[in-house]
């Protein structure tokens, strides 16, 4: 409101305040600012009072001055990570559908619909909470949709459209606050190994799991890797397989159905040859008996991929989640004998499919096999994931030979 005009011709508001260049009050006494950025477009911000509205000016100085664009301030959580999803590269097929199907399942209806200009820690710490306080998701479904989040708001720092990242270390901070730990991937010993093996062998109910099972102590394969595995793909004569692809099952999108898929291996290192030992290549000849007994055939492609080795009995693949279920089985029928016939049994305790890749890892380590070796045999990408292992193993081992060593000096 302009009430008053003095020689120099200062506008004031109906406070009797001067107010500066772009700065006006409005018929219902908010305030406005006006004016024309870098980029020749012009904008404007209000406030409810002068004071709030200078604060606004400030901040527009500043922002220019560090080059912030005023045009990005109503850009939210959603656009950009729509940006990104438009501009990333490199990620492999499942991997981004995955991405897809944490954000718009746990993201997008809710912390995607705030402003990105707008986001400070304390919304990023108070979201991560909500899902792990309240949708009691595990810290490893929030790891990764943490990994997203960072990245989107790496690419609004990126773009001038904010001045710092938000979500830095709130990770951490996350895990301190919950006492959250990654639980550590224990393999079997030899003895619970041997155990479980024997049981699928004696065991009507269940002995055609064994050949799958036998192959993936004896390979350390993924269980993707494994249940892709075609008979094209190994060679009994040299006894190699051959691992160049992977079989991974994910959402199509959300409220769709998730899907099997052929996928290149986890990384390059992926790509190798195992040699079969005696055990694992009797297994294969296992299972081709009998299928040829039970006339069960491969009756699905996926992606020109077909003639699958590790089939069910309607000829489709096995589904990961059903051979951990096939484990748990199997693990609970084989305590409750144990428990019936012995005194003191061993019992073995409840895994899942890559505990079965640990299990072998640990057993190479066990044999003193050259880490680089190992690394080549496993597929992984770096030898220090494979020094984790051995620095574990040999760990148990010196506890056991310096227990051995005790009894010498029990005469002391």
């Amino acid at each position: 409101m302009n009430i008053e005009k003095g020689k120099k011709n200062k506008r004031f508001d109906s406070n009797r305040r001067v107010l500066r260049k772009g700065e006006s009050q409005r018929k219902n006494g908010t305030y406005d600012y006006r004016w024309v950025g870098p980029d020749g477009v012009r904008h404007a911000v209000y406030a409810p009072t002068l004071e709030e509205l200078r604060k606004l000016e400030k901040e527009i100085v500043i922002d220019e001055h560090d080059g912030i664009k005023t045009e990005t301030k109503k850009l939210t959580v959603n656009n950009v990570f729509d940006t990104w999803c438009d501009l990333k590269r490199g990620l492999k097929d499942n991997t981004f559908k995955n991405y897809l199907y944490m954000y718009n399942n746990y993201v997008r209806d809710s912390f995607g619909k705030n402003r990105i200009a707008d986001v400070r820690k304390s919304d990023v710490k108070r979201f991560y909470n909500t899902l792990a306080d309240e949708r009691l998701l595990s810290i490893s479904t929030i790891d990764t949709i943490h990994n997203v989040l960072h990245q989107v708001f790496d690419l609004a720092v990126d773009d001038n459209c904010i001045r710092s990242n938000p979500t830095d270390k709130m990770l951490k901070e996350l895990k301190q606050a919950h006492d959250f730990e990654i639980k550590e991937r224990k393999a079997l010993t030899a003895d619970e190994q041997r155990l479980f093996l024997d049981f699928l062998k004696r065991t009507p109910l269940y002995n055609h799991w064994y050949p799958l099972f036998a192959v993936m102590f004896g390979s350390g394969m993924r269980i993707g890797e494994v249940s892709g595995l075609r008979w094209c793909d190994i060679d009994l004569e040299e006894g190699l397989i051959d691992i160049n692809h992977t079989l991974v099952y994910y959402s199509t999108g959300k409220g769709k159905k998730c899907k099997f898929a052929i996928n290149t291996p986890k990384t390059k290192k992926g790509y190798r040859k195992i040699p079969m030992m005696d055990f694992v290549k009797e297994a294969f000849l296992l299972e081709k008996a009998n299928q040829e007994e039970t006339g069960v055939n491969c009756q699905v492609t996926i992606d020109c991929y077909t003639d699958f080795i590790f089939i069910n009995r309607f000829g489709s693949v096995q589904h990961y989640g059903t051979v951990n279920k096939a484990i748990r089985r199997i693990v609970r029928d084989y305590n409750d004998e144990a428990l019936l016939k012995e005194e003191n049994p061993v019992l073995i305790p409840n895994f899942s499919c890559h505990n079965l890749r640990h299990t072998f890892a640990t057993r190479l380590c066990e044999a003193d096999i050259n880490l680089s070796v190992i690394q080549n045999v496993m597929g992984h990408k770096e030898i220090k994931t494979t020094l984790e292992i051995y620095t574990h193993v040999t760990e148990a081992k010196k506890r056991e030979e310096v227990d051995v060593l005790e009894t010498r000096f029990a005469w002391t």
